[in-house]
């Protein structure tokens, strides 16, 4: 387990000072920084699957879709940054590569074609992850899970990776999810909790951070919350990261702004973009581009870059209105737009 600032507390009080630990209502982990947060019942899911307009308009046309999202496959021998710095690879979704300095790192890795149950089951990928697991480099050191969530927690995927990497790699995922990789012979994994620091057990130069995030958790009909979710931050004396993996934007108690505060500014950051509409069914997990803007603001992120969108529909808007509403509510903002873009799959992306 990883160790905790002695500021940490506990109290559940809308202050920028108060640093809220994760809490749980029975043996299930509830947002305790926002009481009036409420899961997707399955009623809701229903008005929203059937009497909902789905505006995504994906193509059939497999050679526009290249056009608008086209897909780079970088060489294995082209992915590794032989200078210090830092370099990213969105693979897909909420899948990155990132390297800083010496230390290489995938975030919420899912290879498969579907996101689902099984591999026949869930929405199907309409770009091709850029990357696959025999493509990685061998010097992979570590592997960050945000959640459950089938598009984050890919069972194939970890299959696919423990077998190439066995205890070469150190895994880590909020309190709860241990149990769940050790079912899958995964060995190497590291619980923590929100706001505790872990140093990488191989790269004692690296710490990493687990941070507030508004969601929630589920892989099957019994097991509702019973692992928690969150961001990371991850960094060395050179380079600060931050991945959100997958929220809604919080008010009552402002944890994005607090993350800046203890762990920023951040040189490069993973926000989510998509998955937003209609904002009645997402507001509360999904963000918005308009407050994915707002998490680049409020974590003092240099440079940051929209994931969890065009790889799955996951939700009702178009499927490149993602893009469009970042660059526009960058300029609302008056903010530089090159410093919260978009990449294509598989763009290799460096920062000296």
């Amino acid at each position: 387990m990883g160790t905790s600032s002695s500021t940490i507390t506990t109290e559940n009080v809308v202050s920028d000072e108060v640093f809220v630990k994760s809490r749980r209502e029975g043996d299930l982990f509830v947002n305790s920084f926002n009481p009036e947060f409420k899961m997707p019942e399955f009623g809701t899911i229903l008005r929203w699957k059937f009497g909902y307009p789905n505006n995504t308009n994906l193509p059939a046309n497999l050679e526009l879709l290249d056009e608008t999202l086209p897909v780079l496959k970088p060489k294995p021998d082209e992915l590794l940054k032989t200078s210090p710095g830092l370099r990213f690879v969105w693979i897909g979704h909420a899948s990155c590569l990132v390297q800083m300095d010496d230390f290489l790192f995938l975030t919420d890795p899912v290879f498969s074609d579907r996101c689902g149950i099984a591999s026949n089951i869930g929405p199907k990928r309409f770009r091709p992850p850029a990357l696959t697991v025999d493509d990685l480099p061998e010097n992979l050191d570590a592997i960050v899970i945000s959640h459950n969530h089938y598009d984050h927690l890919d069972y194939p995927s970890v299959q696919s990776l423990n077998a190439r990497y066995g205890n070469r790699l150190t895994w880590f995922c909020g309190l709860g999810g241990r149990e769940w990789f050790l079912d899958c012979h995964v060995e190497n994994v590291i619980e923590l909790d929100w706001w505790d620091e872990h140093q990488h057990p191989k790269k004692e130069h690296v710490t990493i951070a687990f941070c507030p995030a508004q969601h929630w958790s589920r892989r099957s009909a019994f097991d509702l919350n019973k692992t928690l979710w969150g961001g990371y931050a991850i960094w060395n004396k050179n380079h600060k990261f931050y991945f959100a993996g997958d929220t809604g934007y919080t008010h009552n108690i402002p944890i994005f702004r607090q993350i800046g505060t203890r762990y920023g500014p951040f040189d490069l950051s993973a926000i989510p973009i998509g998955a937003y509409e209609p904002r009645w069914m997402m507001e509360s997990q999904h963000v918005s581009p308009d407050e994915a803007v707002q998490i680049h603001i409020d974590i003092q992120s240099k440079k940051s870059i929209g994931i969890h969108w065009a790889t799955w529909a996951l939700a009702n808007e178009n499927y490149l209105e993602p893009k469009e509403k970042l660059v526009k509510a960058m300029e609302n903002k008056k903010l530089d737009v090159q410093s919260f873009s978009v990449v294509k799959h598989g763009e290799i992306i460096d920062l000296p």
